[in-house]
């Protein structure tokens, strides 16, 4: 480019002698000459901020122009960024095609909407190889929906486990579900999902999975007669588990539900029925109690009753001298 610009120059002179003999004034000439010197500084500082990016993507037929690496100075876009991500692009054999591929245009926009650009493009690569269905416009979007679009790639390739339940999450390492025969059974399950893409984008979370594999054990060791059956056949709550399709409306595919460790708790129901037990005969002894404290109330007030007639008949019998006395005064009494 510095061998066009001085022949540019060479050829601005040769134009500037032409001038002078034409007649045509010496300061247009002056005018022209400086605009493509301008011109001429432009492209040599951009050669020198660019060049080595440029040619990296001219190497790799990546299809960056300057123009574009220009334009993303002022748009403030880092080109450290785009290029190796458009790099990558064309090494990897996608589709970077400026009109229904990943263009240099599409990785702009997607930087400038915040999007972490060199991760969706490993994520769309990962996809490539494993033969899943994953283009750019689906990838940025999973990305701008704040989901690690990369993580969400590889548990789609590599299942993961998740614990049920979580004791990062909840704090508790064990589920506490109950038989119908009142015994409790302490319970361990993992789970292993692998992500559905077609749901990421508005799914719920790990928190749902766990939270519903959790509700459906609890609920399907508490339909079970006897704890002796979970016991012999733990493997049977795990396949009832999985057929209730927990994994609706989730960013996740359920693969399978293994109940990792079954520990037998306390004896709920004989404990219940024993504080039953004491409870009523707590109910019972206050029905004694209150019997025999009636029983006391009426013993005293026949006591008090008896008093009274007693009183009573001394009374009256302290008037039977005094009936005798008048009697013998009126002669109605003789010896």
């Amino acid at each position: 480019m510095t061998h066009i610009a001085s022949s540019h120059f060479w050829t601005f002179g040769l134009m500037l002698a032409q001038g002078e003999e034409g007649g045509i004034p010496p300061w247009v000439w002056w005018s022209v000459g400086g605009l493509i010197g301008f011109f001429a500084l432009v492209i040599f500082i951009a050669v020198l901020v660019y060049g080595k990016l440029w040619f990296e993507a001219f190497m790799c037929s990546a299809d960056v122009s300057m123009r574009s690496l220009i334009a993303m100075g002022f748009r403030k876009v880092r080109p450290t960024i785009i290029v190796p991500a458009k790099i990558m692009a064309a090494q990897a054999k996608l589709d970077i095609s400026r009109k229904t591929g990943i263009s240099t245009d599409c990785l702009e926009a997607h930087y400038l909407a915040g999007g972490d650009v060199l991760r969706v493009i490993n994520a769309i690569i990962a996809a490539h190889r494993a033969g899943i269905d994953l283009d750019f416009d689906r990838a940025a979007a999973i990305d701008l929906a704040g989901r690690d679009v990369l993580d969400a790639v590889k548990t789609s390739v590599y299942p993961k486990v998740i614990d049920c339940p979580d004791p990062q999450r909840s704090g508790k390492n064990v589920l506490s579900a109950i038989s119908k025969d009142g015994v409790e059974l302490r319970i361990r399950a993992r789970v292993t999902v692998r992500t559905n893409l077609e749901q990421l984008i508005g799914g719920a979370t790990e928190e749902t999975i766990i939270a519903r594999v959790g509700e459906s054990i609890i609920s399907s060791i508490g339909s079970s007669n006897k704890h002796q059956d979970v016991l012999a056949n733990p493997d049977r709550i795990s396949k009832a588990v999985l057929e209730r399709g927990l994994d609706a409306q989730t960013a996740f595919e359920i693969v399978s539900i293994d109940i990792a460790d079954v520990d037998v708790g306390e004896n709920i129901g004989a404990r219940l029925q024993a504080d039953q037990a004491e409870a009523d005969t707590r109910v019972a002894r206050a029905n004694a109690e209150k019997r025999r404290a009636e029983a006391i109330a009426l013993e005293q007030e026949m006591k008090a009753d008896v008093a009274a007639k007693r009183a009573e008949l001394v009374k009256a019998e302290s008037k039977v001298p005094n009936a005798m006395a008048e009697a013998f005064r009126a002669g109605n009494l003789h010896s």
